[in-house]
């Protein structure tokens, strides 16, 4: 079972609620947990930048990465989200288990 474990920013619950539905709708991801009040100190286009934002942690499996990212993408409204992809997650079998089956198709 390859999981991967996905760090995005958004800029607020709304966005992450909206792009969370999607990928769970979807089964692009098993589950997306919405942190709201994180404070992002970065660098953009030449400016140190500090915002407020929320971070979502998408949990899917490595086959369906591509899959979330082009979702993401759709509704996000950063020219340059934050994508930052960890495969290989490990975790208890039971759980990792879960995340592959809600990812899957349901069968009939």
């Amino acid at each position: 079972m390859a999981v991967s474990l996905i760090f995005c920013t958004v800029p607020n619950q709304e966005v992450g609620r909206l792009i969370a539905n999607q990928l769970v709708e979807q089964r692009a991801a098993a589950c997306v947990k919405i942190v709201p009040g994180v404070t992002s100190v970065y660098r953009w286009q030449g400016k140190v930048e500090v915002d407020q934002e929320c971070q979502l942690l998408i949990k899917t499996t490595a086959g369906k990465v591509a899959m979330a990212y082009q979702l993401m993408v759709q509704m996000h409204p950063y020219e340059e989200p934050e994508w930052l992809v960890l495969d290989n997650a490990s975790g208890s079998k039971g759980y990792l288990e879960w995340i592959t089956n809600q990812t899957m198709k349901p069968t009939k």
